[in-house]
Protein backbone atom coordinates (compact mmCIF):
# COMPACT_ATOMS: atom_id res chain seq x y z
CA UNK A 1 0.00 0.00 0.00
CA UNK A 2 1.55 3.75 -0.90
CA UNK A 3 1.69 6.15 1.92
CA UNK A 4 0.31 9.58 1.67
CA UNK A 5 2.86 10.44 4.17
CA UNK A 6 5.64 8.97 2.02
CA UNK A 7 4.09 10.08 -1.24
CA UNK A 8 3.65 13.57 0.63
CA UNK A 9 7.25 13.74 1.24
CA UNK A 10 8.78 12.58 -2.13
CA UNK A 11 6.49 15.86 -3.63
CA UNK A 12 7.81 17.83 -1.33
CA UNK A 13 11.84 16.75 -2.20
CA UNK A 14 10.22 16.98 -6.24
CA UNK A 15 9.45 20.40 -5.47
CA UNK A 16 12.40 21.81 -3.58
CA UNK A 17 14.53 20.22 -6.04
CA UNK A 18 13.64 22.19 -8.78
CA UNK A 19 13.83 25.34 -6.50
CA UNK A 20 9.86 25.98 -6.43
CA UNK A 21 8.23 27.90 -3.56
CA UNK A 22 5.04 26.26 -2.34
CA UNK A 23 2.63 29.28 -3.44
CA UNK A 24 4.27 28.76 -6.79
CA UNK A 25 3.23 25.02 -7.40
CA UNK A 26 -0.05 25.63 -5.63
CA UNK A 27 -0.95 28.13 -8.24
CA UNK A 28 0.50 25.70 -10.99
CA UNK A 29 -1.80 23.22 -9.73
CA UNK A 30 -4.56 25.36 -9.44
CA UNK A 31 -4.83 25.34 -5.69
CA UNK A 32 -4.85 26.90 -2.39
CA UNK A 33 -1.21 27.06 -0.50
CA UNK A 34 -2.89 25.18 2.72
CA UNK A 35 -3.91 22.42 0.20
CA UNK A 36 -0.35 22.26 -1.04
CA UNK A 37 0.77 21.73 2.44
CA UNK A 38 -1.89 19.87 3.45
CA UNK A 39 -0.95 17.17 0.56
CA UNK A 40 3.32 17.27 0.94
CA UNK A 41 2.33 16.79 5.14
CA UNK A 42 0.48 13.59 3.89
CA UNK A 43 -3.14 14.78 5.75
CA UNK A 44 -4.89 15.16 2.47
CA UNK A 45 -4.41 12.48 -0.03
CA UNK A 46 -3.55 14.01 -3.95
CA UNK A 47 -6.37 12.65 -6.48
CA UNK A 48 -4.54 10.64 -9.70
CA UNK A 49 -5.03 13.70 -11.53
CA UNK A 50 -3.07 15.75 -9.37
CA UNK A 51 -0.35 13.28 -8.92
CA UNK A 52 0.10 13.69 -12.52
CA UNK A 53 0.09 17.05 -12.94
CA UNK A 54 2.50 17.35 -10.07
CA UNK A 55 4.95 14.52 -11.44
CA UNK A 56 5.11 16.27 -14.58
CA UNK A 57 5.43 19.91 -13.03
CA UNK A 58 8.21 18.60 -10.83
CA UNK A 59 9.98 16.53 -13.95
CA UNK A 60 9.66 13.63 -11.80
CA UNK A 61 8.07 9.52 -13.46
CA UNK A 62 4.92 9.19 -11.40
CA UNK A 63 6.26 5.80 -10.48
CA UNK A 64 9.61 7.44 -8.37
CA UNK A 65 7.00 10.23 -6.75
CA UNK A 66 5.22 6.85 -5.61
CA UNK A 67 7.33 4.64 -4.52
CA UNK A 68 5.74 2.94 -1.26
CA UNK A 69 8.79 3.86 0.43
CA UNK A 70 10.28 6.80 2.61
CA UNK A 71 12.73 9.17 0.83
CA UNK A 72 15.99 9.36 2.15
CA UNK A 73 17.17 12.16 5.15
CA UNK A 74 16.41 15.36 3.20
CA UNK A 75 20.61 15.73 2.52
CA UNK A 76 20.38 19.19 1.26
CA UNK A 77 19.32 20.27 4.87
CA UNK A 78 22.15 17.57 6.34
CA UNK A 79 24.89 20.20 4.69
CA UNK A 80 23.30 23.33 5.30
CA UNK A 81 25.77 24.50 8.00
CA UNK A 82 28.96 23.24 5.67
CA UNK A 83 27.58 24.54 2.55
CA UNK A 84 27.41 28.50 4.68
CA UNK A 85 31.04 28.03 4.75
CA UNK A 86 31.90 26.92 1.83
CA UNK A 87 32.62 29.15 -2.00
CA UNK A 88 30.16 28.20 -4.65
CA UNK A 89 27.39 27.05 -2.74
CA UNK A 90 24.74 27.03 -5.45
CA UNK A 91 27.06 24.93 -7.83
CA UNK A 92 27.17 22.14 -5.32
CA UNK A 93 23.75 22.02 -4.39
CA UNK A 94 23.23 20.92 -7.47
CA UNK A 95 25.54 17.71 -6.74
CA UNK A 96 23.76 17.22 -3.50
CA UNK A 97 21.05 16.88 -5.06
CA UNK A 98 21.97 14.20 -8.21
CA UNK A 99 23.64 11.92 -4.92
CA UNK A 100 19.98 12.59 -2.66
CA UNK A 101 18.35 11.31 -6.19
CA UNK A 102 21.04 8.62 -6.39
CA UNK A 103 20.57 7.46 -2.91
CA UNK A 104 16.62 7.13 -3.55
CA UNK A 105 16.97 4.74 -6.34
CA UNK A 106 19.43 2.88 -4.44
CA UNK A 107 17.24 2.13 -1.92
CA UNK A 108 14.23 1.69 -4.45
CA UNK A 109 16.94 -0.78 -5.72
CA UNK A 110 17.66 -2.53 -2.16
CA UNK A 111 13.84 -3.03 -1.48
CA UNK A 112 12.79 -4.42 -4.96
CA UNK A 113 15.51 -7.15 -5.18
CA UNK A 114 14.78 -7.70 -1.31
CA UNK A 115 18.92 -7.48 -0.74
CA UNK A 116 21.29 -6.51 1.83
CA UNK A 117 23.67 -3.84 1.50
CA UNK A 118 27.30 -5.25 1.53
CA UNK A 119 29.70 -4.15 3.92
CA UNK A 120 30.77 -4.68 7.72
CA UNK A 121 31.48 -0.92 8.87
CA UNK A 122 34.33 -0.08 11.49
CA UNK A 123 32.67 0.94 14.84
CA UNK A 124 33.17 4.50 15.42
CA UNK A 125 36.36 5.74 16.97
CA UNK A 126 37.84 9.21 18.51
CA UNK A 127 40.14 10.65 18.09
CA UNK A 128 40.30 13.97 20.35
CA UNK A 129 43.09 14.66 22.52
CA UNK A 130 45.10 12.60 20.62
CA UNK A 131 48.19 13.60 18.08
CA UNK A 132 47.00 13.71 14.51
CA UNK A 133 49.42 11.97 12.80
CA UNK A 134 50.19 9.37 15.35
CA UNK A 135 46.14 9.17 15.32
CA UNK A 136 45.81 8.47 11.60
CA UNK A 137 48.65 5.71 10.88
CA UNK A 138 47.13 4.28 14.14
CA UNK A 139 43.68 3.77 12.69
CA UNK A 140 44.98 3.15 8.67
CA UNK A 141 46.41 0.33 10.05
CA UNK A 142 43.74 -1.41 12.27
CA UNK A 143 41.36 -0.99 9.08
CA UNK A 144 44.04 -2.41 6.82
CA UNK A 145 44.60 -5.10 9.46
CA UNK A 146 40.56 -5.89 9.99
CA UNK A 147 40.16 -5.87 6.19
CA UNK A 148 43.05 -8.09 5.48
CA UNK A 149 44.78 -6.02 3.28
CA UNK A 150 48.70 -6.39 4.66
CA UNK A 151 51.09 -3.71 3.78
CA UNK A 152 51.25 -3.60 0.15
CA UNK A 153 49.36 -1.15 -2.42
CA UNK A 154 46.23 -1.84 -2.71
CA UNK A 155 44.47 -2.64 -6.51
CA UNK A 156 41.10 -1.70 -6.15
CA UNK A 157 40.53 1.21 -3.12
CA UNK A 158 36.94 1.75 -4.46
CA UNK A 159 35.58 -1.91 -4.46
CA UNK A 160 37.68 -2.57 -1.30
CA UNK A 161 35.68 -0.05 0.25
CA UNK A 162 32.17 -0.73 -1.20
CA UNK A 163 32.01 -4.36 -0.74
CA UNK A 164 34.44 -5.12 2.24
CA UNK A 165 33.54 -1.80 4.14
CA UNK A 166 30.19 -1.17 3.17
CA UNK A 167 30.64 2.55 1.75
CA UNK A 168 28.31 4.53 -0.98
CA UNK A 169 30.70 5.68 -3.74
CA UNK A 170 29.39 7.81 -6.36
CA UNK A 171 31.34 9.60 -8.55
CA UNK A 172 29.31 12.90 -10.10
CA UNK A 173 30.30 16.37 -11.21
CA UNK A 174 31.61 18.80 -8.62
CA UNK A 175 32.96 21.66 -8.77
CA UNK A 176 36.54 21.50 -9.58
CA UNK A 177 37.74 23.10 -6.55
CA UNK A 178 35.64 20.21 -4.36
CA UNK A 179 37.32 16.81 -4.17
CA UNK A 180 33.92 15.11 -2.07
CA UNK A 181 31.29 15.02 -0.19
CA UNK A 182 30.61 12.65 2.59
CA UNK A 183 27.28 12.08 4.64
CA UNK A 184 26.11 9.16 6.59
CA UNK A 185 22.09 8.50 5.66
CA UNK A 186 20.70 5.66 8.09
CA UNK A 187 19.02 3.73 5.55
CA UNK A 188 22.45 3.50 3.53
CA UNK A 189 25.17 3.96 5.89
CA UNK A 190 28.01 5.92 4.81
CA UNK A 191 27.72 7.97 0.97
CA UNK A 192 30.40 9.52 -0.43
CA UNK A 193 30.28 11.38 -3.68
CA UNK A 194 33.89 11.95 -5.85
CA UNK A 195 34.04 14.48 -8.30
CA UNK A 196 34.33 12.44 -11.74
CA UNK A 197 36.54 15.43 -13.05
CA UNK A 198 39.27 14.58 -11.08
CA UNK A 199 42.15 12.12 -12.45
CA UNK A 200 42.09 8.49 -10.99
CA UNK A 201 44.52 9.01 -8.59
CA UNK A 202 43.06 11.95 -7.11
CA UNK A 203 39.51 9.96 -7.02
CA UNK A 204 41.30 6.69 -4.59
CA UNK A 205 43.35 9.82 -2.47
CA UNK A 206 39.14 11.21 -1.76
CA UNK A 207 38.02 7.73 -1.47
CA UNK A 208 40.11 7.36 1.48
CA UNK A 209 39.93 11.04 2.99
CA UNK A 210 36.47 10.59 3.09
CA UNK A 211 36.86 7.08 4.88
CA UNK A 212 38.64 9.05 7.51
CA UNK A 213 35.50 11.22 8.14
CA UNK A 214 32.72 8.11 8.03
CA UNK A 215 35.14 6.48 11.00
CA UNK A 216 35.28 9.42 13.00
CA UNK A 217 32.95 12.08 12.53
CA UNK A 218 30.01 9.97 10.50
CA UNK A 219 27.56 12.43 11.75
CA UNK A 220 28.43 15.79 10.18
CA UNK A 221 28.41 15.92 6.67
CA UNK A 222 31.78 17.07 5.31
CA UNK A 223 32.39 18.86 1.72
CA UNK A 224 36.23 18.54 0.92
CA UNK A 225 37.61 21.33 -0.54
CA UNK A 226 41.35 20.97 -2.73
CA UNK A 227 43.37 22.98 0.26
CA UNK A 228 45.23 25.10 -1.94
CA UNK A 229 46.60 28.19 0.32
CA UNK A 230 44.19 27.73 2.70
CA UNK A 231 44.79 26.64 6.37
CA UNK A 232 43.25 22.87 6.67
CA UNK A 233 41.37 22.06 9.75
CA UNK A 234 42.17 19.82 12.16
CA UNK A 235 39.28 17.34 10.67
CA UNK A 236 40.96 17.30 7.12
CA UNK A 237 44.77 17.58 8.13
CA UNK A 238 43.34 13.85 10.16
CA UNK A 239 41.82 13.20 6.98
CA UNK A 240 44.74 13.59 4.57
CA UNK A 241 46.94 11.52 7.64
CA UNK A 242 44.89 9.05 7.28
CA UNK A 243 44.06 8.78 3.14
CA UNK A 244 48.41 8.56 3.71
CA UNK A 245 49.00 6.06 5.55
CA UNK A 246 45.96 3.82 4.45
CA UNK A 247 47.61 3.86 1.20
CA UNK A 248 51.05 3.89 1.56
CA UNK A 249 51.67 2.46 4.97
CA UNK A 250 54.68 2.74 6.34
CA UNK A 251 56.26 -0.59 6.18
CA UNK A 252 55.34 -1.43 2.79
CA UNK A 253 56.40 1.87 1.39
CA UNK A 254 60.11 2.19 2.98
CA UNK A 255 60.35 -1.92 2.08
CA UNK A 256 59.97 -0.99 -2.13
CA UNK A 257 61.68 2.30 -1.47
CA UNK A 258 64.54 0.57 -0.33
CA UNK A 259 64.39 -2.61 -3.22
CA UNK A 260 64.02 0.10 -5.84
CA UNK A 261 66.69 2.06 -4.35
CA UNK A 262 69.14 -0.89 -4.43
CA UNK A 263 68.34 -1.24 -8.07
CA UNK A 264 69.16 2.04 -9.10
CA UNK A 265 72.67 1.62 -6.87
CA UNK A 266 72.08 3.76 -4.25
CA UNK A 267 70.36 6.64 -6.27
CA UNK A 268 66.80 7.85 -5.88
CA UNK A 269 65.48 9.29 -9.42
CA UNK A 270 62.32 10.93 -10.32
CA UNK A 271 61.73 7.74 -12.11
CA UNK A 272 61.96 6.01 -9.23
CA UNK A 273 59.35 8.02 -7.97
CA UNK A 274 56.99 7.68 -10.70
CA UNK A 275 57.06 3.99 -10.57
CA UNK A 276 56.18 3.99 -7.09
CA UNK A 277 53.43 6.02 -7.83
CA UNK A 278 52.67 4.05 -10.40
CA UNK A 279 52.39 0.84 -8.14
CA UNK A 280 50.22 2.52 -5.50
CA UNK A 281 48.17 4.10 -7.90
CA UNK A 282 48.60 7.82 -6.22
CA UNK A 283 49.91 10.57 -8.19
CA UNK A 284 53.88 11.91 -8.04
CA UNK A 285 52.75 14.35 -6.18
CA UNK A 286 51.12 12.35 -3.39
CA UNK A 287 54.13 10.10 -3.46
CA UNK A 288 57.21 12.50 -3.22
CA UNK A 289 55.34 14.02 0.13
CA UNK A 290 54.80 10.94 1.55
CA UNK A 291 58.40 10.30 1.22
CA UNK A 292 59.62 13.38 2.08
CA UNK A 293 57.45 12.95 5.46
CA UNK A 294 58.97 9.79 6.42
CA UNK A 295 62.39 11.26 5.99
CA UNK A 296 63.19 9.01 2.87
CA UNK A 297 64.18 11.85 0.48
CA UNK A 298 65.33 15.04 1.49
CA UNK A 299 62.23 18.18 2.52
CA UNK A 300 61.58 20.35 -0.45
CA UNK A 301 61.89 17.31 -3.09
CA UNK A 302 58.54 18.15 -4.43
CA UNK A 303 58.63 21.81 -4.67
CA UNK A 304 62.14 21.12 -6.58
CA UNK A 305 60.98 19.24 -8.95
CA UNK A 306 58.15 22.06 -10.03
CA UNK A 307 60.88 24.33 -10.41
CA UNK A 308 62.51 22.20 -12.96
CA UNK A 309 58.97 21.80 -14.36
CA UNK A 310 58.53 17.99 -14.20
CA UNK A 311 55.59 16.61 -16.05
CA UNK A 312 54.97 13.34 -14.40
CA UNK A 313 52.74 12.27 -16.97
CA UNK A 314 55.14 12.47 -19.81
CA UNK A 315 57.42 11.00 -17.00
CA UNK A 316 55.31 7.81 -16.98
CA UNK A 317 54.78 7.82 -20.42
CA UNK A 318 58.45 7.93 -21.25
CA UNK A 319 58.73 4.79 -18.83
CA UNK A 320 55.98 3.06 -20.72
CA UNK A 321 53.90 2.73 -17.60
CA UNK A 322 50.48 4.06 -18.61
CA UNK A 323 47.13 3.10 -17.00
CA UNK A 324 44.23 1.62 -18.53
CA UNK A 325 41.94 4.20 -19.73
CA UNK A 326 40.27 6.46 -17.12
CA UNK A 327 36.50 5.63 -16.90
CA UNK A 328 34.20 6.85 -14.73
CA UNK A 329 31.49 4.84 -13.03
CA UNK A 330 28.42 7.27 -11.33
CA UNK A 331 26.88 4.04 -9.45
CA UNK A 332 28.49 1.79 -6.75
CA UNK A 333 29.09 -1.76 -8.39
CA UNK A 334 26.59 -3.53 -6.26
CA UNK A 335 24.15 -0.69 -7.08
CA UNK A 336 24.49 -1.22 -11.15
CA UNK A 337 24.70 -5.02 -10.50
CA UNK A 338 21.18 -4.82 -8.65
CA UNK A 339 19.87 -2.70 -11.56
CA UNK A 340 20.80 -5.53 -14.05
CA UNK A 341 20.00 -8.57 -12.08
CA UNK A 342 16.50 -6.90 -11.62
CA UNK A 343 16.03 -6.36 -15.24
CA UNK A 344 17.68 -10.12 -16.06
CA UNK A 345 14.44 -11.38 -14.00
CA UNK A 346 12.05 -9.13 -15.81
CA UNK A 347 11.28 -6.93 -12.80
CA UNK A 348 12.11 -4.02 -14.45
CA UNK A 349 11.97 -2.68 -18.30
CA UNK A 350 14.92 -1.76 -20.32
CA UNK A 351 13.63 2.07 -20.13
CA UNK A 352 13.80 1.77 -15.65
CA UNK A 353 17.18 0.37 -16.04
CA UNK A 354 18.41 3.61 -18.07
CA UNK A 355 17.11 5.49 -15.63
CA UNK A 356 18.44 3.82 -12.76
CA UNK A 357 21.62 3.60 -14.43
CA UNK A 358 21.27 7.55 -15.56
CA UNK A 359 21.45 6.85 -19.46
CA UNK A 360 19.32 6.29 -22.50
CA UNK A 361 18.53 2.70 -23.65
CA UNK A 362 21.52 2.45 -25.27
CA UNK A 363 23.72 3.09 -22.49
CA UNK A 364 21.46 0.77 -20.41
CA UNK A 365 21.87 -2.09 -23.21
CA UNK A 366 26.57 -1.30 -23.24
CA UNK A 367 25.93 -2.00 -19.25
CA UNK A 368 24.34 -4.95 -19.56
CA UNK A 369 26.92 -6.25 -21.81
CA UNK A 370 29.55 -4.79 -19.73
CA UNK A 371 28.13 -5.96 -16.23
CA UNK A 372 27.26 -9.73 -17.74
CA UNK A 373 30.53 -10.29 -19.77
CA UNK A 374 32.93 -12.73 -18.57
CA UNK A 375 36.70 -13.40 -18.94
CA UNK A 376 36.11 -16.80 -20.67
CA UNK A 377 36.97 -16.72 -24.32
CA UNK A 378 34.46 -18.89 -26.94
CA UNK A 379 35.27 -21.30 -29.63
CA UNK A 380 35.26 -18.75 -31.97
CA UNK A 381 37.63 -17.15 -29.89
CA UNK A 382 36.12 -13.26 -28.45
CA UNK A 383 35.02 -12.94 -24.69
CA UNK A 384 32.33 -14.45 -24.13
CA UNK A 385 28.85 -12.62 -22.34
CA UNK A 386 26.83 -14.83 -19.85
CA UNK A 387 22.96 -13.29 -20.24
CA UNK A 388 21.26 -14.08 -16.92
CA UNK A 389 18.02 -13.99 -19.09
CA UNK A 390 18.78 -17.41 -19.96
CA UNK A 391 19.64 -17.07 -23.32
CA UNK A 392 23.55 -17.02 -24.65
Amino acid sequence: MISSEYTGQRLRVARERIGLTQAEAAVELGVSRPLLIAIEKGTREATPTELVTLADLYGQPLSEILRPSEPPTAIGARFRTALANTPGANEIEHSIQELERNADHYLDLLRRSSSSLPGHAPSARLIEGLDTGLAAETLALDERARLGLGDGPIDRVRETLEIEVGLRIFELPLPHDISGLFVHLDPLGGCIAVNAYHPRERRRWTEAHEYAHFIVNRNRPEITEIPGRKRLSDSERFADAFAANFLMPRTGLLRRFSELRRSKAGRVTPASLIQLAHAYGVSAQAMTLRLEDLDMIPAGTWDKLKDHDFQPRKAAEQLGLQRDRDTVQVFPFHYRSLAVQLYADGEISESQLARYLGTDIVGARQAYRDLTATSDIGDDGTAQVFDLRGSN
